[in-house]
């Protein structure tokens, strides 16, 4: 491996292992906002998962999530008892189950959102400005690096 190939993997491994903690940290923060509704982690993620993708299967849901099948039944009849999904069997095929969120699930999840943004906004109003500005500079790079479009 050339030199500067191992400095850039050196610097990396810095960046990440400060990064990881961070990103630890918010992201319990923003758990306990879940938990504070009555709706684990998983749970979000899941009914996230299904209002972004109506008439989802659980197989699929199981994939995205990375998860197995029976671990994905788990959660829809958690989220199907609380009233915040429908399970409809498919017309085409009888063996399919669809998963829809309810006007419950929906309003569940932007309480989420913004439980979850007014929570980061207040932790960013503590940070001075030049800080604030990084941060959205930021965005980006990070939306990229979690696998998302930015």
């Amino acid at each position: 491996m050339p030199a500067h190939s191992k400095q850039r993997a050196a610097a990396s491994a810095l960046t990440a292992d400060a990064l990881r903690p961070v990103l630890v940290r918010l992201v319990r923060d923003l758990r306990r906002e879940a938990t504070a509704l009555g709706i684990t982690i998983g749970q979000a993620d899941a009914l996230a998962r299904i209002a972004e993708r109506p008439g989802l299967g659980v197989r699929e849901l199981a994939e995205l999530e990375g998860i197995a099948a029976p671990t994905a039944w788990g959660l829809i009849e958690r989220l199907e008892r609380d009233g915040l999904i429908s399970r409809v069997r498919s017309d085409n095929d009888r063996r399919r189950v669809m998963l829809n969120p309810t006007a419950a699930g929906r309003r569940m999840l932007r309480s989420l959102r913004t439980r979850g943004t007014i929570r980061l906004a207040e932790r960013l109003e503590q940070l001075e400005e030049r800080d604030r500005a990084a941060i959205a500079a930021a965005l980006g790079p990070l939306a990229r690096l979690g696998g998302g479009e930015r």
